[in-house]
């Protein structure tokens, strides 16, 4: 971990999407390890037009049917800037198939724990989310600011910014705006 190689250094969580996700289900654990988070358009929040019935019948084929791809995310929505766009659809890193049925009822948990437990986040925060993201509800940014009992918390939601909020063509004014959180958040 990133503590043993630079001991007595001050380590701050960066986490974008599912990463956010990852990054705040790890903060419940291990946040005493760090000096802050920055979480960019968390995935944190269950969508709204997902019923209890679809809940039900995920949990269902993740057991049965693990593999079975449910849902492909719309590559443009990623960001307004079509190069951006092409990048992603052209990386060859970048996922292109469906999210299995196990993928979404294990994220679909995480978020759940979310919800449930983010009170015990008590660090400095920043969360940041694009107005206009349709891969990751905003609401869901706005749930988990409202949710954590840090005293240092800062939300920044992007109007008209799409998912990738710093591959944005407003990208300047979200990094710098990182920038300056994490500038006065150093000891």
């Amino acid at each position: 971990m990133i503590l043993t190689w630079q001991p007595g250094k001050p380590v701050f969580l960066f986490g974008h999407s599912m990463g956010g996700l990852i990054g705040s289900i790890f903060l419940l654990d291990f946040q005493e390890k760090m000096t802050g988070a920055i979480l960019s358009g968390p995935g944190v929040k269950i969508p709204e037009n997902i019923s209890s019935g679809v809940i039900l019948a995920g949990k269902v084929l993740s057991l049965l049917m693990p593999g079975f791809g449910l849902i492909q995310l719309d590559a443009s929505h990623v960001s307004r800037d079509p190069e951006v766009v092409q990048a992603y659809i052209d990386d060859p890193l970048v996922y292109s198939g469906k999210t299995t049925a196990r993928l979404a009822a294990e994220l679909l948990k995480a978020m759940q724990r979310i919800s449930s437990e983010a009170g015990r986040i008590t660090l400095p925060i920043l969360i940041l989310h694009g107005g206009d993201d349709k891969l990751a509800d905003p609401a869901g940014a706005r749930m988990l600011y409202d949710k954590v009992s840090s005293r240092d918390k800062t939300i920044k939601i992007y109007d008209h910014l799409y998912h990738e909020i710093i591959n944005e063509p407003e990208r300047h004014t979200v990094l710098a705006d990182m920038e300056k959180w994490l500038e006065t958040h150093l000891p």
